[in-house]
């Protein structure tokens, strides 16, 4: 066996394989041999199938396989023994669909190859970052929204602002007819026809006045998409069945366990400092989520490296077969690039800072997770061998694909917090509005 890469270009090359009978035989011989063992033919006893028969019946898809599985194998091998760095896999040449598999006994594969180049990260390049400056309106309407959020829901028999009503919404001049919820906070012309409505009541208006011509409104009233909405206009009925009313939430003992545990708030005070050390916690979560993707971005844009662009293209097509077609490529290929070139910032990153994700932290990640999902601060001793378990059984799940995208994202947050070390943030501190209005 010879394989051999030539490089036709800075970013472009070309892998070929020689095989000869001798490299793949013995490869094709124990093939046929587990074959025969297995295989179930009429007038021959299981496993006493002779290996000619086997050969003249199946000898072509048995060579085919096992010249593959070889190829696969001696090319990865030759890749990570060579330090080739390449963009995605080889893709066979178009020369290999004139392969006489019955006749040939010395067998010549060529590949195209998209290689990578070694570059410099853009370290000195300075980003912004931000600190988010907690104010009271912030607190009250966290407040607002966790009193609504526990409440108590009733169904009143007259309507009022701030409440949801149920019923049958039809239109006018046409067919469509639904059962919906209308809040009437989001009623913008004409509200007063929501108020003091009771059931068996009808409404009537102007759908895209009444929602202040807000195709997300309609989208939401209606059950429709954006896009139908956009076209639905005209006179609507709508007949009242039912009022819903959530009353707020008292901030009493009840309400501090469901939110923070049994008895880990006991007071008013407390639960204030809670909340703001919670809301504090959360804006700095999203904070450092916008310095990544601020930091991302910089290093993306300012990376010098000639990439393989045709190769790639191809190659996007070749693994997307079906899902995705030349126009689509080419009209995202800009995004597509970007992802290219973080991948190669990340693996670059890892490489140069060996960093690595142990077992025992995708697991414990994984845990917490899930007591996040189910709002709890700890595992209770009586459960801990019940969530280890679920924990691994969901790892595990779908050939291990919950396990690996588990430990990529653990890589992914330890190369952004080694790039946040080593470039130059300046921070900035902002008002909850404005940054709200950055992400």
């Amino acid at each position: 066996m010879n394989i051999t890469l030539n490089q036709t270009d800075g970013t472009n090359a070309q892998l070929k394989v020689v095989l000869e009978e001798s490299d793949y035989a013995p490869k094709v011989d124990q093939q046929v041999k587990e074959f025969s063992k297995k295989a179930q033919i009429k007038g021959f006893r299981p496993g006493k199938v002779p290996a000619g028969l086997i050969k003249k019946m199946y000898g072509k898809s048995i060579l085919v396989e096992a010249i593959n599985k070889l190829l696969q194998e001696e090319i990865s091998k030759y890749i990570k023994d060579n330090d080739v760095k390449l963009l995605g896999e080889p893709l066979p040449e178009p020369s290999q669909e004139n392969i006489d598999w019955d006749n040939q006994k010395d067998f010549e594969f060529t590949y195209a190859v998209g290689l990578l180049p070694d570059f410099n990260l853009p370290l000195d390049k300075s980003v912004e970052g931000y600190t988010v400056e907690l104010d009271q309106t912030t607190v009250d309407e966290a407040y607002e929204n966790l009193k609504r959020q526990f409440g108590k829901t009733t169904n009143p028999e007259t309507s009022e602002e701030g409440d949801f009503i149920y019923g049958d919404l039809k239109q006018v001049d046409g067919e469509f007819e639904s059962k919906t919820l209308i809040p009437t906070s989001r009623v913008v012309e004409g509200k007063e026809q929501f108020m003091g409505v009771k059931a068996g009541d009808t409404i009537r208006f102007d759908i895209r006045k009444a929602f202040g011509d807000d195709n997300s409104a309609l989208a939401h009233v209606t059950g429709l998409s954006k896009d139908v909405v956009a076209d639905l206009n005209g006179e609507f009925e709508f007949t009242v069945e039912k009022i819903n009313r959530t009353e707020a939430a008292e901030l009493n003992q009840e309400l501090f366990d469901k939110l923070f545990g049994k008895d880990e708030v006991k007071t008013e005070e407390e639960f204030d400092a809670k909340i703001r050390e919670t809301i504090k916690e959360n804006y700095e979560r999203e904070a450092d989520n916008l310095l990544y993707r601020n930091i991302i971005d910089t290093l993306v844009d300012n990376v010098e490296a000639e990439l393989p662009t045709e190769f790639f293209k191809r190659w996007l097509q070749v693994t997307n077969e079906g899902r995705l077609t030349t126009e689509q490529i080419e009209e995202n290929f800009d995004k597509y690039l970007k992802e290219l070139k973080w991948s190669m910032i990340k693996n670059k990153v890892v490489e140069e800072n060996e960093l690595k994700v142990s077992n025992e932290e995708v697991v414990s990640s994984t845990k917490e997770k899930m007591l996040a999902q189910f709002n709890m601060p700890e595992v209770p001793e009586e459960l801990v061998e019940s969530m280890n378990n679920y924990a691994n059984q969901y790892l595990q799940q779908d050939n291990g694909r919950n396990y690996i995208n588990e430990y990529e994202q653990l890589l992914a947050e330890k190369v952004l917090a080694k790039l946040k070390e080593k470039m130059t943030v300046v921070e900035k501190t902002i008002s909850t509005e404005d940054f709200k209005n950055l992400s």
